[in-house]
């Protein structure tokens, strides 16, 4: 048992560990952006980027710890190897080996996004985790719990104390961490980047692609972020077993049956399957989806209604083009697989 003046020591040890850990500096994190990039949604002014931030939210982001039986992270679902989307599975895996109700999304770009999920349930970064942490069938944990298992884990206090000023964790600054090191993920670097930056030149079944693409896909999939971040109906016929109607979900309003959230098409190479049921395994279903599968209903997108023809040579030259899209440097990023 210990005397009063051991545990008065030990007092004084934690309350010095406290104000050092206070005084610790952080480093400032600047991201590198093209300047033809539209500004950041998300505001950085209310948690900057620091060295100390993005490694804290990386750390979380690979750690089962945050699942109820610590089996299941974040990178369970979104590997960071495939553009941190899920591609074993049409539909994502959870605790207990359940099986969610859609496809993992690719993440990269998050700061530009102004709501997130395939029918945009969450309308902030900073809240995404939440859903996963919280659902049965993906962490089917508790923010509360998870807070308790960080508090007692020696490196985690550490290294909250060198993100925040101290050793204390609040599931705020978890989501902020975690939100850090999503803001972290931008993918600029393919190259279509080059291209535009003008030191490569795209070949000529590339530049035919771009062309398509540009008459064809842009309306939807914007350049530079190839998103509009917004919601359509893209004409998938719903599933009969998920009987996913998407955002009306949320909105409860006619108008979003069968809407789901534009996804990037940047590193769509490495982000199969497709769709958020994950239907289709390749680009070319996809592109035979738009040719001739396209399902009629009152809120297909308008751009869809002719459906789009292309000829056997158009799409190899589209698929041509959006390869260029495929930021290798990005996927294969050391700093964004599991800490070792």
């Amino acid at each position: 048992m210990l005397n009063a003046r051991a545990r008065a020591f030990i007092g004084l040890a934690g309350c010095l560990f406290l104000l050092a850990a206070g005084t610790m500096p952080t480093h400032p994190v600047q991201l590198a952006l093209p300047q033809n990039w539209p500004p950041m949604v998300y505001d950085l002014s209310r948690n900057p980027l620091t060295e100390e931030g993005i490694a804290l939210g990386r750390k979380l982001f690979h750690d089962p710890i945050l699942s109820a039986d610590s089996s299941t992270s974040c990178s369970s679902c979104h590997s960071s190897y495939t553009a941190f989307a899920h591609v074993d599975h049409k539909l994502s895996h959870g605790i207990h080996d359940s099986i969610g109700p859609r496809n993992a999304p690719a993440l990269m770009n998050l700061g530009w996004n102004k709501s997130f999920m395939w029918d945009g349930a969450v309308n902030h970064l900073d809240m995404q985790p939440l859903a996963p942490i919280n659902h049965p069938a993906e962490m089917a944990e508790s923010t509360q719990h998870v807070v308790f298992k960080l508090e007692n884990s020696r490196t985690y206090r550490r290294m909250f104390a060198e993100a925040f000023g101290d050793s204390m964790i609040f599931s705020d600054r978890m989501l902020k961490a975690l939100a850090q090191f999503e803001l972290s993920l931008v993918s600029c670097g393919s190259r279509y980047d080059r291209m535009k930056a003008g030191v490569e030149l795209f070949t000529e079944q590339e530049q035919n692609g771009y062309l398509i693409f540009q008459a064809q896909c842009n309306a939807c999939h914007k350049e530079p972020l190839f998103t509009t971040g917004g919601f359509a109906n893209n004409g998938l016929p719903p599933d009969s077993l998920l009987r996913d109607g998407g955002r009306i979900r949320i909105t409860h309003d006619p108008k979003d049956s069968l809407m789901f959230k534009i996804p990037t098409l940047r590193n769509v190479e490495y982000s199969f399957p497709y769709m958020h049921d994950g239907r289709f395994k390749t680009l070319r279903e996809v592109l035979d989806h738009y040719d001739h599968g396209i399902a009629k209903s009152p809120t297909l997108a308008p751009e869809l209604r002719e459906g789009v023809p292309l000829s056997s040579d158009q799409r190899t030259d589209l698929v041509a083009f959006l390869l260029t899209l495929s930021d290798r440097e990005f996927v294969m990023d050391p700093a964004h697989a599991h800490p070792r």
